[in-house]
């Protein structure tokens, strides 16, 4: 907790402001009070004028109905370039799919992609820039991309030696801590770092984490350490500044008014997803080309009495598994409240362990890529659903793993805790 009290007045900006002072449009009415990062431009717009602007940005980069990047053109902010994550920076291409870079049609500016062989900016793509922004929505579980791009762009910018600057966002899933620790031995880019599959943290306390855990490069890290014991001087610009939300704490029920991905469309996806897109390391579909994604899970071998429904290539799913097929399966949507009771704020397993012990082939059900252990982020879940060991013995297996990560968290937090 000291370093992190030491960081706090260095690293962020935390100033009042009001829903009526950006037009802020939230999805429920008891969201009316909350704010993002982007949202509080008057605290961030002095400090970025008259500078030249990188943006890592997607289509969930909102303050209220308008895109940041045209809101800052708007005010006169010159933005150099802009990098897209995964999806694309409009936020329309299919997971994993390839996307190169290409001129903004809306703004005409140049878009780089950070996403497949190529993750960060190089230095000749951001000669010219003064400062780096990084604002995109997360959902709070570990093996949705944006965290590990958040990793790479903040490696890329310390050891540059550019300003970053990051616009908070709160997290629909931030509740809660859940799951097993990545063991490091499966790290890649749907998990990098010893953290849970559901951590309980906003985008920039988990920057703050991985900073000051010194889970950067060697080099971002030394970088880290200088800008740190250097910031206070007055012919060294601030290196590393976070935009905290108003109105938020990790109680909140925060429910996103952008879709964050094309196949998370909803809150009850969102919610559902730390527990469904384990399916993405089996046979079964995880709902991908259905209206319902990470609601339904299925495969035709199961027993048809069960849910049935066909996948088929949509907007953001063009290919997956099971196109065409009837599958078998659960549905798990409904509400927003239902789809919270179902979770309990959990990585729930029961739903891996009864698609297991119903799939009539048990050696074919996990895909023989690894992916299921990248996922689950250790090779232990695995072999505990195929020896049969129950959902309170597994959970029991996730700690003092689960209890040490925990304890670190805590020194990284910008809000009041669940707990």
């Amino acid at each position: 907790m000291k370093l992190f009290k030491i960081l706090l007045p260095v690293f962020f900006i935390a100033v009042s402001c009001s829903a009526q002072q950006t037009g802020y449009k939230t999805a429920t009415p008891d969201q009316t009070h909350l704010l993002s990062g982007a949202d509080r431009i008057n605290v961030y717009l002095p400090l970025i004028k008259g500078r030249s602007v990188g943006i890592f940005a997607n289509q969930t980069s909102m303050v209220g109905n308008t895109h940041l990047v045209d809101t800052l053109m708007k005010l006169g902010i010159k933005i150099k370039v802009i990098f897209g994550p995964e999806h694309g920076f409009r936020g329309t291409a299919d997971a994993g799919e390839k996307v190169g870079n290409y001129t903004d049609e809306k703004t005409g500016i140049p878009v780089v992609s950070l996403y497949g062989s190529k993750r960060r900016p190089s230095a000749e793509e951001v000669k010219d820039v003064d400062l780096l922004i990084f604002d995109i929505q997360d959902v709070g579980v570990r093996f949705y991309t944006f965290i590990s791009s958040l990793e790479e762009f903040m490696e890329a910018a310390f050891e540059l030696g550019k300003p970053l600057m990051i616009l908070d966002r709160p997290n629909p899933n931030g509740f809660y801590v859940d799951g097993p620790v990545l063991d490091l031995k499966y790290r890649s880019f749907v998990g990098r770092q010893p953290i849970p599959i559901v951590y309980g943290m906003t985008i920039a306390e988990y920057a703050f984490m991985i900073a000051g855990e010194k889970w950067l490069s060697e080099k971002a890290n030394a970088k880290y350490d200088y800008y740190r014991t250097a910031q206070n001087s007055p012919d060294t610009p601030f290196h590393f500044q976070v935009i905290k939300c108003s109105g938020y704490d990790h109680k909140s029920k925060y429910v996103l008014p952008v879709k964050p991905s094309p196949n998370l469309p909803n809150i009850q996806s969102i919610y559902l997803y730390p527990s469904t897109c384990l399916f993405e390391g089996t046979v079964l579909s995880e709902g991908r080309g259905t209206n319902k994604q990470f609601q339904v899970f299925g495969h035709p071998s199961l027993p048809k009495n069960l849910y049935s429904f066909t996948p088929n290539p949509n907007e953001g799913a063009k290919s997956s598994k099971l196109y065409g097929q009837v599958c078998y399966g659960w549905d798990l949507s409904g509400t927003p409240e239902e789809v919270l009771k179902k979770v309990d704020t959990k990585v729930q397993l029961k739903w891996l362990i009864d698609a297991y012990q119903l799939f009539p082939v048990k050696d074919s059900f996990f895909l023989k890529t690894n992916s299921f252990n990248r996922l689950a982020g250790t090779a232990e879940l695995m072999q505990q659903v195929k020896d049969g060991i129950g959902e309170e013995e597994i959970r029991k297996s996730w700690e003092p793993a689960l209890s040490a990560f925990k304890i670190i968290r805590k020194k990284y937090l910008m809000y009041d805790d669940f707990e």
